[in-house]
């Protein structure tokens, strides 16, 4: 087995998406809704803009793990100066491919897409699962996180 690295193209968006709904499952949320068509537009919007990267790991033409950064802009503030915001999602990989490093390599490979985006954060609301990958990135909590639901 040979993992292989390439970035995303409109063409692997079933199975991305696929993939996506199966992490969302994983880590609990509610099914009401059919959400492939809102994944479909969201992805193809933002690759063409270029506000949405992912990195793919493959084993052969099997795509067996997934990332994601949106990049967005806020006020600068004195943590970020630039404004800009990498935002995480999308961080899966297939149960019979964890524990190999894939998830790690896929994170390096979007925080440098971060990087090169000029973003001076990345931000992610993690699953228990990959807390200690992000933890051991480099990732610290910040309490100060909070949501308001419309």
């Amino acid at each position: 087995m040979e993992i292989t690295y390439r970035k995303l193209t409109e063409a692997d968006l079933d199975t991305f998406i696929s993939m996506r709904i199966t992490q969302l499952r994983e880590e609990g949320a509610t099914e009401d809704i059919d959400l492939v068509p809102a994944l479909q537009d969201f992805y193809k919007r933002h690759m063409a803009d270029g506000t949405f990267v992912s990195w793919l790991a493959l084993d052969g033409d099997k795509i067996i793990g997934t990332s994601g950064m949106s990049f967005v802009e806020k006020p600068p503030y004195f943590g970020c100066p630039s404004g800009k915001l990498g935002l995480l999602s999308s961080m899966f990989t297939n149960p019979d491919y964890r524990r190999m490093g894939i998830a790690k390599e896929l994170l390096h490979r979007v925080v440098e897409e971060a990087r090169a985006y000029g973003c001076g954060a990345v931000h992610i609301t993690a699953s228990d699962m990959g807390v200690k990958l992000y933890t051991a990135y480099g990732f610290t909590h910040n309490g100060n996180f909070m949501q308001y639901k419309l």
